[in-house]
């Protein structure tokens, strides 16, 4: 299979992580039928993660569940892909993002999920007709369990924009661009720039994309696909809107094309008035901010005729069982109570991160939580409107062809709109086709 040839591919740069995964594997299977849990490190999520296993093991000590973060590495994604190349895979494993699904279910190395008893009536209580499609992979059969969301909004700095008479953050492009010449306009401190509405890393890689073309894109087309039935489909008006937007931002020096990375803070600072980002904003403002600093969130802005809901990228991460799985029915019971109620509850005090479920706004546990913590409302009525990537094995190398042609439009001005997501397009077909 071309898929399966692809993850050994890329495997091929990865031997010394393999290695260390093959060894780290060896070790842990040794300790019997056990489940073996991966999650991530992330310190929060370590801290859930445990609390829910001992929680588990104390009440299931037959059916114990070794629970491990997964190993150091470039990155999880790659740690995962070594394991799977090494058969040294853990049974669940809970931060798969939901872009390499279809590649392991394609190279047969996910259990499907609907073939064990009871999940459907699972996932069709937990999760919207939509998402169930969403998550439903090519050959008819789900390989993953929505999970977790963080969904991507513009965090506001308050007092810039009403100091320039917004009262509210603006909505639309044309009303982003004329708060943007307003933030220009003041922002010259000599004959130099400081001050910008907005900003983007400038970077081509293709998982940059996933914060600012992307769900961008999806606000424009009302949650549109890229991909849809293994056809490209966004070659269109969105898709080149989506690039025009961008691309005036940094043709008029409303977005600055320098790294700002580097620099302390630019949005507590109050260098920039906006900023794509998710949830986890929060707890670093909070913690950050100034004296008398006030920020909130508002939904990402559309074009100017664009109706009906905002839709979102929610930077999804689900749950996925590998082929490995031995004892598929503890491993299913275990994952059941990661995602119950208190599981999600648990998640969401511990992390600052929305479980993907339809009573997020409505289950009295879920609003005591959210009226506790009104920052993180904004997000919660948004992940009603939120997509994750589409299914396709070859997703992160569309997501390169659209970045490269990302930067020689909108960074770069090298080529129009229309050009640029048109040989995006091209190039997308080609990388479908192998």
């Amino acid at each position: 299979m071309a898929e399966l040839a692809m993850i050994k591919f890329k495997i091929a740069v990865l031997l010394v992580v393999s290695f260390f995964v093959v060894s780290c594997g060896k070790q842990s299977t040794q300790e019997g039928n056990r489940v073996i849990y991966w999650a991530s490190n992330n310190t929060d999520e370590i801290t859930f993660a445990r609390a829910l296993v001992t929680q588990w093991n104390s009440i299931n000590p037959a059916r114990d569940v070794l629970f491990q973060p997964v190993p150091e590495g470039q990155s999880s994604e790659e740690v995962i892909l070594a394991a799977v190349v090494g058969g040294t895979t853990p049974d669940l494993y809970s931060n798969m993002w939901q872009g390499d699904v279809e590649l392991y279910a394609k190279a047969g190395k996910l259990v499907p999920l609907d073939t064990l008893p009871g999940f459907m009536e699972f996932i069709n209580l937990r999760c919207d007709s939509s998402v169930v499609k969403e998550v439903t992979s090519t050959d008819g059969h789900i390989y993953q369990v929505p999970w977790k969301i963080n969904p991507i909004m513009l965090i506001c700095n308050n007092n810039m924009f009403k100091s320039l008479g917004w009262p509210v953050p603006p909505k639309t492009y044309s009303e982003f661009y004329k708060a943007a010449a307003q933030i220009k306009k003041e922002g010259y401190s000599g004959s130099y720039l400081t001050k910008w509405i907005g900003y983007s890393e400038v970077i081509e890689t293709w998982w940059q994309r996933l914060f600012d073309f992307y769900p961008l894109y999806l606000a424009a087309s009302g949650g549109g696909h890229l991909i849809k039935d293994n056809k490209i489909v966004f070659n269109n008006k969105y898709a080149i809107e989506t690039f025009r937007f961008l691309k005036t931002l940094y043709d008029n020096g409303y977005f600055p094309r320098e790294r700002l990375s580097a620099r302390q803070d630019p949005f507590l600072s109050s260098d920039i008035a906006t900023r794509f980002t998710g949830p986890w904003e929060i707890i670093h403002a909070d913690r950050f901010k100034p004296e008398g600093f006030e920020y909130s969130f508002s939904t990402l802005p559309v074009p100017d005729n664009s109706k009906g809901q905002s839709y979102t990228y929610g930077d999804t991460k689900n749950i996925v069982m590998f082929s490995t799985c031995k004892n598929k029915l503890a491993a299913w019971d275990f994952l059941k109570s990661l995602v119950s109620e208190k599981g999600d509850y648990l998640l969401l005090k511990t992390t600052n991160q929305l479980p993907r479920r339809n009573d997020l706004t409505t289950n009295p546990l879920f609003i005591n939580y959210l009226n506790d913590n009104p920052k993180m409302k904004p997000f919660a009525e948004q992940s009603k409107y939120v997509k994750g990537p589409d299914n396709c094995p070859v997703l992160k190398e569309v997501f390169d062809a659209i970045s490269q042609e990302y930067e020689a439009c909108v960074i770069y001005g090298r080529k129009s709109p229309e050009q640029a997501v048109n040989d995006a397009a091209k190039a997308a077909e080609i990388i479908l086709l192998q």
